[in-house]
């Protein structure tokens, strides 16, 4: 329900984002980040400023504590959705999205620039997300680089974020 959005979540809904279907699972990140940690929104996915614009992107600037932080939001589903979340699924979601995260931080222009990036990942099902936990635990450390990675499962009237 749109009125029970906060201020950046109606924002980030009202900007879109640069293509595909992610706009709530980017409204959902953005309003679990407001909620649990106080980020503020800086700028949406098509405000950020970036050296190369057609090279890797962010989906959200925010600040926590004042400080600037980049936000990437990706989905752990598969389809069809009652199937079980695999181990592979995951590995191939983490470590494509891991790779990422630095491109678009060397990417984004000196205004913008954040210290740290977040990839949230909005798991179907808490088995997703321990999927994605699991997973996690078993990388190199070179993969994870310094990315702070929150999961958030999310279950009922969900199907549309996915």
């Amino acid at each position: 329900n749109e009125e029970q959005l906060t201020e950046g979540g109606q924002e980030v809904f009202d900007d879109g984002n640069l293509g595909g279907s992610s706009i709530w699972s980017e409204v959902f990140s953005f309003e679990i980040l407001h909620r649990c940690e106080r980020a503020a929104l800086v700028k949406t996915e098509a405000e950020i400023t970036y050296d190369d614009p057609s090279g890797k992107k962010t989906d959200l600037l925010v600040t926590i504590q004042s400080t600037p932080i980049g936000v990437s939001v990706t989905r752990a589903f598969a389809w069809p959705p009652e199937d079980p979340y695999t181990v592979e699924q995951a590995t191939t979601l983490l470590t494509d999205k891991l790779s990422d995260i630095p491109l678009s931080s060397d990417n984004v222009s000196n205004a913008d620039e954040w210290s740290k990036q977040i990839l949230h990942i909005l798991a179907y099902t808490p088995d997703h997300a321990t999927t994605i936990e699991d997973v996690w635990n078993t990388l190199d450390a070179s993969v994870k680089g310094d990315t702070i990675v929150i999961v958030s499962a999310t279950e009922g009237d969900d199907a549309f974020m996915y």
